[in-house]
């Protein structure tokens, strides 16, 4: 039958129907119960119904997907008593990624596009901080600047440190601890390898959407054993690709297959110790990237790692075995349990702690939307190699990939680390150069009002002293305007001395010869 492939088979044969696909998923189990070999099988199955896929290769054993499968007599038994139509076995079109650009494509994006809130998640910014780099990024965008790497984020905080009492009436108050802070954990960043991940050319998403050339979907492969070692990275990076994929893609209702399938595998690591406020956000996505045909497809040990508000929009599920030793994991399999609609046949609590490897409980949408009866099914054995490739292999893959050479090159255009350097080198070359942005004009509002506060200083000074010492007609302005010139020098400089202390910068300097120049002049 088309617009469906089948998932397993117990009582019945369980399908994934297609389109109710993008109604997400679950594949939940305890370690070594199969999940991977069944993110296999689906992925397998959306490819070869033209549906590309994106997921992430934890293990290093599911790149084996690029790669026909063997011929083993026991696959073939299995794949008969479960009436898979027309097995053999056959590869599905792979293109590999990795973050770090060894074992596959470079993944890149910038910082602007990562934005501040997966920023502060990725550093694990308390929210003066996190407040502080609103600031650093709303700035950029002020002053025309782009920030593309950790250079430009890295001086534009240098910029935002340098000039903290003058932004805090346009942007609010800005703590040096706060940008040191922000600082350190950028450096921390660094060295595990996110230098890597932020800058250009930025991942194209219609590159993960790509289809061969007998219309099967590619199976986009990030590699992510090293990855790994940077749980929160691989949490952020994921989130950013969903969440892109929700910005950027047109609405499309509810089409009849997907238009990317998005597997995000150790789901755990998404939610864990994550603030309330970007599980709101994951939920938001999840529950309204389905109408911009994408499904999105949980892979965790446990079923309890998923919040219930992104768990209830889970529609087909994968439940393989769950051990039920302490009292957390008999709750983890008392949840999964009441997931499901119930089988008359068993008692579904008691059948997820007696299943085997590559054996699950099955529920998938119907074509009404309802979720089908759960059925303890035995999951259909891949067409591709279960198990990791060698690099002779991986490097041929990426040879022959329709993105080779897209994204291998670095590419680092004029942004803002080049823009804030030359800033600089200006103000050391002409000290009487004109400043644009709201950065000048902060400083000269601050000037402005630092002249008029010396000036009423002064002539309050000058006032009751002519009291006592002075006839009435010496007063400040008339010293300035009517007085002897070298005198009226003498103050002008000293009163243009000390606001240039106070304003302390070039533009401060510039303007006092200025406007003191226009006073003597008269």
């Amino acid at each position: 039958m088309s617009g469906q492939f089948l998932v397993g088979t117990g009582e019945n044969q369980q399908f994934l129907n297609l389109k109710l696909a993008n109604r997400h998923g679950l594949i939940a189990g305890a370690t070594g119960t199969g999940k991977t070999v069944t993110l296999q099988i689906l992925a397998e199955g959306f490819a070869r119904n033209g549906v590309p896929v994106f997921c992430a290769d934890v293990k290093g054993d599911l790149a084996g997907i690029s790669r026909a499968g063997e011929e083993k007599p026991k696959l073939y038994e299995r794949a008969e008593k479960l009436g898979m139509p027309a097995y053999e076995m056959r590869a599905s079109p792979v293109v590999f990624w990795d973050l770090f650009g060894k074992q596959g494509h470079p993944i890149r994006t910038t910082i602007a596009e990562m934005g501040p809130l997966l920023l502060a998640r990725l550093m694990n910014l308390n929210d003066t901080q996190e407040g502080v780099l609103n600031i650093a990024f709303q700035l950029a965008d002020d002053e025309g600047m782009l920030l593309l790497d950790l250079d430009d984020l890295r001086a534009m905080l240098q910029f935002v440190a340098e000039n903290a009492k003058l932004l805090t009436t346009a942007y609010g108050n800005v703590s040096k601890a706060s940008i040191g802070a922000i600082q350190r954990r950028l450096l921390v960043l660094e060295q595990q390898g996110a230098e890597h991940f932020f800058g250009e050319p930025a991942l194209e998403l219609k590159d993960l959407m790509r289809k061969s050339h007998d219309g099967s979907g590619f199976i986009n492969v990030l590699a992510a054993d090293e990855l790994m070692r940077s749980p929160r990275l691989y949490a952020t990076f994921l989130l950013w690709l969903l969440s892109e994929l929700f910005e950027e893609l047109p609405e499309v209702g509810d089409p009849d297959k997907p238009k990317l399938v998005f597997f995000f595998d150790e789901a755990h690591l998404l939610f864990s110790d994550a603030p309330k406020a970007l599980v709101e956000k994951v939920e938001q996505v999840v529950r309204l990237i389905r109408s911009k045909g994408v499904g999105v497809y949980f892979v965790t040990q446990n079923p309890l790692d998923v919040p219930d508000t992104v768990l209830g929009q889970l529609g087909n599920r994968v439940q393989h075995a769950l051990r039920a030793f302490t009292p957390r994991d008999q709750r983890a399999v008392r949840a999964a349990a009441e997931t499901f609609r119930p089988n008359p046949n068993f008692e579904t609590e008691a059948m997820i702690t007696k299943l085997g490897v590559g054996e699950a409980l099955v529920s998938t949408l119907q074509a009404d939307g309802v979720p089908g009866i759960v059925d303890a099914a035995k999951i259909c054995p891949p067409m591709s190699r279960m198990g990791p490739i060698s690099d002779a292999e991986r490097l041929e893959t990426l040879d022959y990939s329709p993105v080779q050479g897209r994204y291998e090159d670095r590419v680092n255009r004029e942004s803002a680390h080049e823009m804030l350097a030359k800033r600089a080198q200006a103000a050391v070359a002409e000290p009487e150069g004109h400043e644009d942005g709201r950065i000048a004009i902060a400083r000269r509002d601050q000037f402005e009002q630092e002249v008029f506060r010396q000036a009423d200083r002064v002539s309050s000074k000058r006032r009751r002293s002519q009291k006592t010492e002075r006839p009435a007609d010496e007063g400040f302005l008339s010293k300035i305007l009517t007085g002897n010139r070298g005198r009226r020098q003498g103050v002008a400089e000293a009163m243009a001395k000390s606001v240039a202390r106070t304003v302390g910068n070039q533009v401060g300097r510039a303007l006092v010869r200025g406007v003191l120049g226009s006073f003597l002049r008269r």
